[in-house]
This record gives structure tokens, sequence and C-alpha cells, in this order.
């Protein structure tokens, strides 16, 4: 029967997902004996090619991570699918869209007129933009070019399963892969290494009674580091976020930026955070609220870092 195949790839993405595979350290020598890691472009030598000449169905799990940005990521997502027998959204990225969706509340022009022109380091007096193709002496050179806006995996392919984080905890993923090569599969859309529960139930810090009437950032003040975040006006997402990280963020003094996605039953994460948060603010005029809603100084970023993409909101509409 032969050791399971396994595939790992990068789509648009910063690569720490990738790098997470590596966390568990000397455990992936004794991994790697039981598997046959037949496409990882990052760290073996694979090509395109390779991938298209291996018959349908061959590779018995594949990691994609990252989101669908340009028309190559589309591509390798839909060849991907068609020779995985389980394909796997790895990281917050391939499952909920990610950081870089965040793009997507900018059209295209938008995009490559403040990359390319209006940054305050850039030095572009001819007003040069990256293009599809290009002729050089040595031949053509293409560029696979962007899409509309990105997408999250699930938008392109069907996916069997989900690994959340940003980027997944390593160990946790491979012990989930594992079960799969074991034949311990879960019902197909599960997200895994996940709670049924929120980050606050599994958040070690003293919750109380709740009611604030400014928001701070975490920058302004020296936050107690046994109180819970919320308590201080420090906006945390661990009431509208899965739990599963075992609130590492938190236990290393920081607030939960919300990576592991929405909360279980819960359809749009920043909707459900900015519910929560309505719920504990504490004004008496409309001048206060309207103060109070203003100290949020990116609700996009703040709200929906990880999740626009996936969200009811999922992009700016022309």
């Amino acid at each position: 029967m032969g050791k399971p195949k396994i595939a790992c790839y990068w789509a648009a993405s910063c690569g720490g997902c990738d790098v997470s595979v590596l966390d568990i350290g000397s455990k992936l020598a004794d991994i790697v004996e039981q598997v046959e890691i037949v496409f990882w472009p990052i760290a073996l030598d694979f090509k395109y090619k390779d991938v298209e000449a291996m018959p349908d169905q061959s590779i018995d799990i594949c990691l994609f991570n990252g989101g669908i940005r340009n028309e190559e990521n589309e591509h390798m997502a839909k060849l991907l699918r068609r020779k995985s027998k389980i394909l796997i959204a790895y990281g917050a990225c391939a499952y909920l869209g990610g950081i870089l969706g965040l793009a997507n509340l900018a059209t295209l022009k938008e995009l490559f007129s403040r990359v390319y022109r209006e940054t305050p380091s850039t030095v572009n007096p001819e007003n040069t933009v990256p293009q599809p193709t290009v002729k050089v002496k040595e031949g053509e050179l293409k560029l696979s070019p962007l899409l509309e806006y990105l997408k999250p995996l699930n938008e392109v392919v069907e996916v069997d399963y989900y690994i959340p984080g940003c980027p997944p905890i390593g160990e946790k993923a491979w012990e989930a892969l594992i079960a799969l090569i074991k034949g311990e599969k879960p019902p197909k859309g599960t997200v895994l290494t996940a709670d049924e529960r929120t980050v606050c139930d599994s958040c070690p810090r003293v919750k109380e009674e709740k009611k604030i009437k400014e928001l701070k950032r975490i920058y302004q003040v020296i936050p107690d580091p046994e109180k819970c975040f919320l308590e201080q006006g420090i906006i945390c997402m661990g009431p509208a976020t899965r739990g599963g990280c075992d609130a590492q963020c938190i236990k290393a003094g920081l607030p939960c930026k919300g990576c592991f996605g929405p909360a279980p039953n819960v359809e749009d994460q920043g909707a459900r955070m900015l519910s929560a948060l309505a719920s504990i603010v504490e004004v008496n005029s409309e001048e206060e609220a309207k103060r109070f809603a203003e100290s949020v100084a990116d609700p996009a970023g703040t709200f929906y870092l990880f999740s626009l993409p996936s969200s009811m909101l999922k992009r700016r509409v022309k």
C-alpha cells in the first residue's frame, strides 16, 4: 500500500504556516518516516509539472495555506483539489482570508497606486507598476495577474477540513494529520484542532462585571496581568473567537486578535464582537457614544483582522 502521500502548498500568505509545520522540532523526523512528501515547493525542489503528472486522487492529504489572490493561486487550488483525497485549508488565510484579505477594502487600482506610488518610502517618478508580461532579451516573463479581491479557499474549491490559526499550532496540526492518516475522519467541514468553546472559556484572567466607559490601545497603558483585558478597556476578540489555541497570546500578555476564527455557530466574527462590546459600554449621552466609537482607531483591522473575506462584508462594493 505504501506510505500516505502528503502535499503542502503556499498561496497568498506570509509563509508562517509553512514554518509552523516545522514547529514540532525533532518529532518531524519521526513523522517524515511515516509519510511520503510528494509536493512541498518551499522545502523541496518540486515543479508544477510534477503535480500535473500525478494521477487524480493520488495525494492522500494536502495542506493548502494562503488565500486566493491571483490566477496562479486559483489554478493551484483547483489542481490540488483534483489530485487530493483530502484537502485542508491550513491556517487563517486559507480558512478565513486572513490579514491579506483586508485589501478587499480597496480596488486593484487603489492598491497599486498606494503600494507603488504613494507610500512615504516609494521613489517612482516614472509611475512604474508590475505588468502581467514583460519582454526582455532572454524572452517573455510572465507574472500571474491579481484577482479583483482575495477569497478564502472554500470559495474556489470544496474543502474537507479546516485548521485555524496564524499560524496553526504545529504539534496539534500534526496530531490531527496523523489521526486522518489512521482513518479517524470527523464529519466533513470540521474545524480541526479547535474547541467548541470560545477563547474566553480558556482564558486564565479574572473576569468580573464588565462595564467600560472608554477604550485604550495596549501601548497606551500597562495592563493588569491578572485582569480581563476587556474590563480594562482593551479590545480582546476572545468572546467572538473559537478556542483551541490555549489562549497563548493572552498568556503572553497580549489580547486575542481572533486568528482561530468565529466561535461555533457564529456567522460573522466581527459582528459578534461588536455586539459583545456594545453590551458592556457605559455611556450616558450621544456625545459620549460618538467619542467611544471614534476611539476604535481601525474598525476593520480590529474586528475583521483575519476574517473579512469570509464575513458578511467580504469586500468593498464598488
